[in-house]
């Protein structure tokens, strides 16, 4: 999914966390931080001016004001207009910011270039907007499914329509545990190995569950029944045991299934839906489980490692 993100956007993201002033250039607004071609969205965005390789978001602290002011009038001159006619940046922000210097402005309105400050030292704002943009432009792909948070980590459940996803949700929040978000989840890929699911506003808090229809959760099970994102750690895929061999299933999971969501790989875990299986409780063992594994405890190792030593083990 390709995502569209202009300097007007950033501005009225950040305004009040940077404390950010628009002074100059609003024709610009539509400058995209990101080009559609980029070939990995949001990688060296923002950061202290740069002529070499320009950022898309140049910052200028009180140390490159400073550093241009000292310049020949000529060079001057030509370092503005190079500021603020790259091709390549999008949006120039003063930190620290006391007196705005006018041929900022002038070359600012005359470049279509737009220039805002922020009372804020210029490392950190650097850092809150790497972090901002780095969320903003992720790579990302919506799935079905309903997302959960189970003894704390991110679990994500899938299968067929109508296998009863919803109502496992509706007992594991009877068994307080947390939805994040039903039926469309959005992940994105933050990091290396960082994967985070959360739910579009429209569908936040409700969960459908046939024959009951919408259901509004935080009204129904309170504030902390929900929260809005979470990291993936695990996916919990239902299956039709009817559909299935029992003798071909694996009973023993000696190999741990993933799957791989935006190039990253996930544990998986298949659960059979048939009668009297309480599917909530394999959901909360299959979350243990899975702890315990991070934690390198396998108990399929152990068992092994045991009937091996049984096997070896001196005669009496």
């Amino acid at each position: 999914m390709n995502i569209v993100l202009t300097a007007q956007d950033v501005f009225e993201a950040q305004q009040g966390a940077l404390g950010l002033v628009w002074i100059s250039g609003r024709q610009g607004g539509v400058k995209l931080l990101e080009p559609a071609t980029a070939r990995f969205p949001g990688m060296a965005l923002v950061g202290h001016l740069n002529y070499v390789h320009p950022n898309r978001v140049q910052v200028l602290g009180t140390g490159e004001v400073e550093y241009i002011a000292r310049m020949t009038p000529a060079r001057h001159q030509r370092a503005v207009d190079e500021l603020f006619s790259c091709d390549t940046s999008a949006l120039v922000i003063l930190a620290d910011c006391g007196t705005i210097p006018q041929d900022f402005i002038a070359a600012s309105e005359s470049h279509g270039m737009p220039l805002l400050s922020s009372p804020l030292p210029s490392p950190r704002v650097i850092h809150d907007l790497q972090y901002y943009l780095a969320r903003a432009l992720a790579e990302r792909v919506t799935l079905h499914g309903v997302y959960m948070e189970v003894m704390s980590i991110g679990v994500f459940i899938t299968g067929e329509s109508g296998i009863g996803k919803s109502e496992l949700a509706l007992e594991l929040l009877s068994r307080n545990h947390r939805l994040i978000g039903d039926d469309a989840i959005e992940f994105s890929r933050l990091g290396t190995d960082d994967l985070e699911g959360r739910c579009p506003d429209l569908l936040n808090d409700f969960l459908e569950v046939r024959g009951l229809g919408i259901l509004n959760v935080r009204a129904m099970f309170g504030d902390t029944a929900v929260r809005r994102a979470k990291i993936l750690h695990l996916i919990v895929r239902l299956e039709e045991l009817a559909s299935y061999n029992t003798t071909v299933i694996d009973r023993l999971q000696a190999e741990q299934l993933t799957r791989t969501i935006l190039g990253v790989e996930i544990p998986e875990v298949v659960l059979f839906v048939g009668p009297g299986r309480n599917l909530a409780v394999l959901v909360e063992t299959a979350t243990r489980s899975h702890i315990l594994r991070t934690r390198g405890i396998n108990p399929l190792e152990e068992f092994m490692k045991r009937q091996q030593d049984l096997m070896t083990a001196p005669k009496r």
